[in-house]
């Protein structure tokens, strides 16, 4: 079996780039291998798993947990079925938070259920003068974003708990989350590889704003004056999202599009 036949016998099942990429992770060969040396021998054990990553593929598991990584603003992150997926929208989120931490001097940052860290590490990364806290409940979720951290060399202080539970009498300039705002029974949930990533960060098994709530009421206590909140959420829950922090006593609530035009940050400030 060569590199050339590898791929043809892919053809039908899955998408070709997704072949190429699952071909070239399994053989450790680069793009540029395949289209100059398609005849190259294939060991075989490393075709055993490019027909095993191959027929996962095609009954739905996402590219990246098969491949254990994927990019988010230029990175390369290490994911597993314990995190979800990072998504481009959440860049939103990001630059967002750079926003407001400019000019601010040693600011400290809280990322609220940091999943596989990608948020907190690239606020570290990108905002090196902040101090950068990730909580998470998952302790299989905190163990990639640790190694996430390490390995991009980002200073993150993690801590295991719910929400705000890690961080009594502790207070912020910015507190950020990407927290489960899908509801439950929403149909999106079993379609585009959803059904393999973790339930519990996808969804509050509730109307998909339990979770919102629960941040935007604590939040207030563990900010310092003038400080911000920042969330990503649902398409249809920008409004939901205004008038929660507005009830919490949060100044100029806003809701912020993504690159597709679509709602998907709110916040405010004290």
């Amino acid at each position: 079996m060569t590199l050339g036949e590898a791929l043809a016998a892919a053809r039908g099942q899955i998408d070709r780039l997704d072949a190429r990429l699952l071909l070239q992770s399994a053989t450790a060969c680069s793009h540029a291998d395949l289209l100059a040396r398609p005849e190259t021998p294939v060991i075989a054990s490393a075709y055993a798993q490019f027909v095993d990553w191959v027929a996962r593929r095609a009954a739905g598991e996402p590219l990246a947990y098969l491949v254990g990584e994927a990019e988010f603003r230029g990175r390369v992150f290490q994911v597993s079925p314990a995190v979800l997926i990072p998504r481009p929208e959440t860049e939103v989120l990001i630059d967002l938070a750079l926003d407001k931490l400019t000019g601010m001097v040693s600011p400290s940052v809280v990322d609220l259920g940091t999943g596989s860290g990608i948020v907190a590490v690239s606020l570290a990364l990108e905002c090196p003068a902040a101090t950068v806290t990730a909580v998470d409940l998952s302790e299989a979720a905190m163990a990639v974003a640790r190694n996430n951290a390490g390995r991009l060399r980002a200073r993150v202080d993690f801590r295991a708990g719910d929400w705000f539970a890690p961080l009594a009498g502790e207070h912020f300039n910015l507190i950020v989350s990407n927290p489960p705002y899908v509801a439950d029974g929403d149909p999106h949930l079993a379609l585009n590889g959803l059904p393999f990533e973790p339930q519990m960060a996808l969804t509050d098994g509730a109307d998909g704003l339990d979770c919102i709530r629960c941040i935007v009421a604590d939040a207030a206590a563990h900010l310092n004056p003038g400080g911000w909140l920042l969330f990503e959420h649902g398409y249809d829950q920008g409004e939901a999202s205004r008038n929660l922090l507005t009830a919490a006593g949060f100044k100029a609530a806003s809701t912020f599009p993504d690159l597709a035009g679509i709602d998907r940050v709110s916040g405010g400030h004290l």
